[in-house]
């Protein structure tokens, strides 16, 4: 895998993720979980060490790296700290990348050094009660009045929602009377009209920022369209291709982080005179769980080096999500049962890795909406062949 996918820059890239995860990350990880927050100071560090724009082209402020590097990069902090990875994730791949996407010039100047800095961090607007899976059916309203529109609604499960600095989000454009479909408004948070509902009590990523958003008569610029008037459902769809890319990274990392935790058990806990690894019945655990880590991992990397090529990867992203979430809980699971009891306890933080796997099924598109866009992805191919 390393020669196919990896260059020299992405090895230093991934050393240096994970030396600042093992030894800034780590020690920290339970309390992190048990307080339901990330210390400031790991997400300055972050931003010290270029993480928050490694994609991002240098022009704007970033590292200019590939996707792949971006994925390794989220892997590394997901084997420590699930939370802390879906923070860096959510604002690179959400909140930086649909103004890198489908901005002006003058917003990829305006916002993108500070995102791609961590001076400011971004978020992005899509889910709302009665739009999930279904994101056409989005309610949140933006009427123009002069040389502004008039936002009113909300959204909920946004990731990052009290750090944000930026916000990017989805809504109907309404010009004179008129629906003019979904378009996508960047949004400054002093905005006054923007309210912020308190954190979500989550079972897992519990020190990640969750929260519901509020817009109340809140007036953003004219200029502050992301492309054009209607394209935000086309800029939300590429964005939302690149975010199961990260949750793919994501969950790879989690399910090597727990899948670490039961291996090293299985050679320090002994039963019946021998290391319980060299029972058949916990050593085949351990080689399904690592079978699936490695294909997991190759579904991902070839997704983000298709995407790298320019390539559409709607399928292969949806492929990838699906079968590296999936795995992530069946990994983390088998896990707990490795180590029985211990699994079962804080201490030992395999249940804390199982917690934060299942959100992996559910966000940036269940299972079963990859499994819809699969199979008609799948369809659409043999109806051009035959």
């Amino acid at each position: 895998m390393d020669n196919l996918f990896f260059n020299e820059e992405h090895f230093m890239l991934i050393d240096m993720v994970r030396d600042f995860a093992k030894t800034e990350i780590a020690p920290i990880a339970q309390d992190m979980d048990n307080n339901g927050k990330i210390p400031k100071e790991i997400i300055s560090q972050m931003a010290d060490l270029g993480l928050m724009g490694i994609p991002v082209p240098e022009k704007y402020g970033g590292a200019g790296m590939d996707t792949v590097a971006y994925a390794a990069a989220v892997m590394e902090l997901a084997k420590v700290d699930a939370s802390v990875a879906i923070t860096m994730a959510a604002h690179t791949s959400l909140g930086s990348m649909p103004i890198a996407i489908a901005g002006t010039e003058e917003q990829k100047q305006k916002y993108l050094p500070n995102l791609a800095s961590g001076k400011i961090i971004g978020a992005f607007g899509l889910t709302e009660p009665g739009a999930g899976s279904d994101a056409g059916s989005t309610k949140t309203t933006a009427e123009l009045d002069g040389d502004e529109y008039v936002v009113n609604g909300g959204k909920i499960f946004i990731t990052n929602s009290s750090l944000a600095g930026i916000l990017t989000l989805t809504t109907n454009i309404i010009e004179n009377g008129e629906n003019k479909g979904i378009g996508a408004l960047i949004v400054e948070t002093d905005n006054p009209g923007l309210k912020i509902g308190p954190k979500e009590k989550k079972m897992g990523w519990r020190a990640s920022d969750t929260r519901q958003l509020f817009f109340e008569n809140m007036r953003v610029p004219k200029e502050n369209v992301l492309g054009q008037p209607t394209d935000g459902f086309k800029t939300f769809l590429k964005t939302l291709i690149g975010g199961r890319i990260s949750v793919s990274a994501l969950s790879c990392g989690t399910a090597e982080g727990a899948f670490q935790k039961a291996l090293q058990y299985s050679t320090e806990r002994n039963a019946f005179g021998k290391e319980i690894n060299k029972f058949q019945a916990v050593g085949f655990k351990l080689a399904d769980m690592a079978t699936d880590i490695e294909a997991a991992k190759l579904l991902t990397f070839h997704a983000a080096w298709m995407k790298d090529q320019g390539k559409d990867v709607l399928k292969q992203a949806a492929q990838a999500k699906l079968f590296a979430s999936e795995a992530a809980m069946r990994i983390t699971t088998e896990a707990i049962q490795i180590l029985g009891g211990y699994g079962y306890v804080k201490e030992y933080d395999v249940e804390r890795f199982f917690r934060d796997a299942k959100v992996l099924e559910i966000g940036e598109g269940t299972s079963e909406v990859q499994r819809m866009i699969i199979s008609k992805e799948l369809v659409k191919t043999f109806n051009k062949a035959t």
